[in-house]
């Protein structure tokens, strides 16, 4: 197998299995009632200021109109709220609950125990490598444009 071969194999992979392993570990129990795409939306919204739909959409890299879709199931099912902004009644801010909250820790939990098991067994060295392998990956990505 090339290089070429290898590196799409590796990146396919490794794309399906991160799909795979976070759907099993954050659909829990507790959280069966929302899917992956809601889990990211829980995180892009955070615990901090409360953020604007366009804030939250251009960080998600989704229109406006499929991340109202994906809040709307998350205000109906006790995740977030959304609320006009007193001073521009255009500007429209979106937060989480406590259940969202609660599920945005869960998430971060997923990520912190991951990052965990991928280092672990990796030199301080190495681990710098796998950094910027992954900051050039994450710029191609971004770059992207067909």
């Amino acid at each position: 197998m090339d290089i070429y071969e290898s590196l799409n194999k590796i990146l396919v992979d490794l794309f399906n299995d991160i799909l795979d392993i976070e759907e099993k570990a954050l659909i829990t129990e507790d959280y069966k009632d929302i899917s992956v795409n809601d889990m990211h939306i829980i995180e892009a919204v955070g615990i901090k200021d409360p953020q604007t739909m366009g804030e939250i959409s251009k960080s998600l890299g989704v229109t406006m109109g499929t991340l109202t879709i994906g809040l709307n199931r998350l205000v109906k099912k006790g995740y977030a709220v959304r609320y006009r902004s007193d001073k521009d009644r255009r500007v429209v801010y979106a937060t989480l609950t406590e259940k969202g909250i609660a599920a945005y820790f869960h998430h971060q939990k997923f990520h912190k125990k991951m990052i965990e098991k991928v280092t672990e067994d990796l030199s301080p060295s190495e681990a710098e490598t796998l950094v910027k392998t992954f900051d050039r990956l994450e710029a191609f990505f971004k770059s992207y444009d067909n």
